[in-house]
């Protein structure tokens, strides 16, 4: 493995490697204005939630990297205490890329890339209608991290409206995650599209206490089929099983096919054994799978 001190590289590389390794990365798509009310439209990458209670997002518009100059949403949001943090989906990846254009001052990228303004509930900017989702914000803070080129400023922004389209919604209300169709940042020109076929689901270690992959033989933390993920599956688990049922285990075709066609070949049986509890944690069977595994 590679190893750089931050020190040794120019910005630029900084720049490289962290863009394509922190990814992918959500769309702040911010539309601000200035004390003339002139409007202003750009993405950022640099965004995330932080807070429920308050809501909190934070997004970062960096100087430069040629001339430490600042863009204009920072500008803008340093008059006007207040934005909208429109939300992008793959519908309008293309007219939002456009926006990032750097387009003079006074120049609306409303009218540029093509997006229809929609008036805001309680804050100034305009919403893009054509998101899927507009959170109206106001701002509490921006945080200066540095001086030089590529320095970052913290936006800090409570969301105070939430604009959410229909169409968006399942049938209890809740936005779906399949049907939002999302895109996130990554390093140069790509991006990701979140698609219901590259979606996946981990269930969440809040209501268990799983017993931890040290809690497993080390035959199985060192298997030769397993994988990382099929060990955090099962260290997942609450308890190991019992005796009994290691030994009920022995009765099901599956493992008896293996078991009476590996005899006095140890070496294979545990290939295939793991090989097969690899298929039951693939299917969600998670405690017969370490029940194959512990035979």
């Amino acid at each position: 493995m590679l190893s750089f001190k931050v020190e040794d590289l120019q910005p630029a590389q900084v720049q490289n490697y962290l863009y394509y390794a922190v990814a992918p990365r959500p769309i702040c798509f911010a539309s601000t204005v200035d004390k003339e009310g002139n409007v202003n439209l750009s993405p950022f990458s640099f965004f995330n939630l932080f807070s429920i209670n308050p809501p909190i997002c934070i997004f970062s518009p960096v100087t430069r990297m040629r001339d430490n100059s600042t863009k204009h949403t920072l500008d803008n949001v340093l008059e006007v205490k207040e934005c909208v943090i429109n939300i992008v989906n793959y519908a309008m990846v293309q007219q939002m890329s456009l926006a990032s254009t750097e387009y003079g001052k006074g120049i609306n990228e409303f009218e540029k890339a093509g997006f229809t303004m929609a008036p805001s509930t309680l804050v100034k900017p305009p919403r893009v209608l054509e998101a899927p989702v507009q959170l109206e914000c106001r701002i509490k803070e921006v945080v200066k991290l540095g001086d030089q080129k590529g320095a970052g400023n913290l936006v800090i922004a409570e969301v105070v409206v939430i604009h959410v389209q229909e169409d968006i919604l399942d049938d209890k209300g809740n936005i779906d995650q399949q049907k939002i169709d999302l895109v996130a940042r990554l390093g140069g020109n790509w991006y990701a599209r979140i698609t219901p076929e590259s979606l996946f689901e981990v269930e969440k270690p809040l209501r268990t206490l799983g017993i931890g992959v040290d809690a497993l033989p080390k035959s199985v933390r060192l298997s030769m089929v397993l994988s990382g993920n099929d060990l955090g599956r099962l260290g997942n688990l609450e308890t190991l099983p019992t005796a009994e049922e290691i030994d009920q285990s022995m009765h099901l075709p599956a493992v008896k096919e293996i078991l009476d066609a590996t005899i006095g070949d140890a070496k294979t049986r545990e290939i295939e054994l793991h090989t097969l509890a690899k298929r039951l944690i693939l299917s969600g069977n998670i405690k017969d799978a370490l029940t194959v595994i512990l035979l």
